[in-house]
């Protein structure tokens, strides 16, 4: 799975969201170990504790965050809060 996958996917299911997904640090190409970063914006995160708006990344990506991510590094704002950071 490649940074523009897990964007998609994040997008498709969460209303509104941007998504913006990059690998924190090299690949290595001896070992499995996707390990991404997202920073995710949207309106649906809107009354949720942190909690909930990371359940809602982790639901959107469903079973590659067992099979074919190896680590997930997020961050979720509501427009507000992006805006104010």
């Amino acid at each position: 799975m490649d940074t523009d996958e897990v964007e998609r996917r994040i997008e498709e299911a969460i209303p509104d969201a941007e998504a913006t997904v990059t690998l924190p640090r090299v690949p290595d190409e001896d070992h499995e170990d996707a390990h991404f970063a997202a920073v995710v914006v949207s309106p649906a995160f809107e009354g949720k504790t942190l909690v909930q708006q990371h359940q809602l990344v982790y639901d959107a990506l469903g079973d590659a965050m067992t099979t074919e991510i190896h680590a997930l590094e997020m961050k979720t704002f509501t427009p507000e809060e992006y805006e104010g950071r």
